[in-house]
């Protein structure tokens, strides 16, 4: 259904390349309570997304008015509020204060931001010059420039967001898509093919496996 292929875009996407980058030694010149809370709510992001996929993979009907979607929904007004409290107190939260994790899993957060788009487009802002000093993964800022960027109407420069056409995954329009794979190759991403083909392998087999 037409109403899946939306939910699984919604849902799936961050849940293929937002995963927690684990295992680092703690620094003093860190907030490790801030941390752990920018891990801890990610984890309860990830598992309210994950359970939607579960959902959409055994071909449930899921609209907005699912209590599971409600639930998500609300997980992420949560988390946008409490975000915009952080970055009023500390500016950008990047690696020195968060850690490399803690710095990837802000990203998230403000990835999943999609109910209030001015302040992710300001957090992109503030993304970008955390990049140029070394505080923000280059990646985390094309997957949230394209999300902006798609929330007013336009095309993105990256194709990181995508949606579902008969069972493949297919890029929102692309601007100068001639050399999308030179922006990507620019910071650090795979070829767009290659990440559309590794995705659908990682997901579409299951949802199709339940139809059967």
């Amino acid at each position: 259904m037409k109403s899946q292929g939306i939910l699984v875009v919604a849902v799936v996407l961050l849940a293929f390349i937002g995963k927690k980058e684990g295992g680092e030694r703690p620094n003093p010149a860190r907030d490790e309570r801030l941390r752990k809370e920018l891990l801890d709510r990610v984890e309860k992001d990830q598992s309210a997304r994950k359970a939607l996929i579960d959902l959409v993979g055994g071909s449930k009907d899921i609209g907005p008015d699912h209590p599971d979607m409600k639930k998500l929904k609300e997980i992420d007004r949560q988390n946008t509020m409490w975000l915009k409290k952080i970055v009023e107190q500390y500016g950008w939260p990047g690696k020195s204060l968060v850690g490399e994790d803690g710095a990837h899993s802000a990203w998230l957060l403000i990835q999943h931001a999609d109910q209030d788009v001015p302040f992710q487009k300001r957090s992109l802002e503030l993304l970008k010059a955390a990049v140029k000093q070394g505080e923000a993964s280059p990646r985390d800022f094309a997957y949230l420039t394209d999300r902006v960027r798609i929330a007013e109407k336009k095309k993105q420069l990256y194709g990181t967001q995508f949606i579902i056409v008969e069972g493949k995954f297919k890029p929102h329009p692309i601007e100068d898509e001639e050399n999308v794979d030179d922006r990507r190759k620019g910071i650090g991403l795979e070829p767009l093919a290659d990440y559309l083909k590794s995705a659908e392998e990682m997901y579409l087999p299951k949802k199709h496996e339940k139809r059967e």
